[in-house]
């Protein structure tokens, strides 16, 4: 007690000069990086935590860093289409038929929903990165496209976001 009274004593004249006062009495250390953030941040609290997005095909196994896995082989398959089986999920052609079926686009509801909810609080955990993997049978069509159109929305809301897609070269 008798040291803290001292040190408190020897920094009166720049706590009288502070800007900003932090009381950091009951925080734990990611709330404390969280207060640090928003008071000295460089830009938005959002840019504190960066987002990788990346499809998979779980034939070739889970990515070992995700923190969140989704599977999308629920999702119509545009392998099984002659004339998208060559194709992938970046291309028009798969997305309009991904996303010309109701339960892709609800799905899309759901995760947008989702992670409106999620990413505010990861960064206010104090979380500085996030790495999503989507994954379907072979990581060429469903996990592309939805992939492509999660990193998408998680930029629209400030989210600074890479996208990569793992297994798009394998066949």
């Amino acid at each position: 007690p008798e040291a803290v009274k001292l040190e408190r004593l020897a920094l009166e004249p720049v706590r009288r000069r502070a800007s900003h006062i932090l009381n950091s009495t009951g925080l734990n250390l990611s709330k404390f990086r969280g207060e640090l953030l928003r008071l000295f941040g460089m830009g938005a609290l959002e840019e504190s935590m960066t987002v990788s997005v990346t499809s998979f095909g779980f034939k070739y196994g889970i990515p070992i860093d995700a923190d969140l896995v989704f599977d999308v082989r629920f999702l119509p398959n545009p392998y099984y289409i002659a004339e998208l089986k060559e194709c992938t999920g970046l291309e028009e052609a798969v997305r309009a038929f991904l996303f010309g079926y109701r339960q892709t686009t609800e799905f899309m509801r759901h995760l947008e929903e989702l992670f409106a909810f999620l990413l505010p609080q990861y960064v206010e955990e104090g979380k500085s990165s996030l790495v999503i993997a989507v994954g379907c049978t072979g990581g060429h069509h469903r996990s592309v496209a939805i992939a492509h159109a999660l990193a998408a929305y998680i930029r629209g809301r400030g989210y600074p976001v890479t996208e990569s897609h793992r297994d798009l070269g394998r066949t």
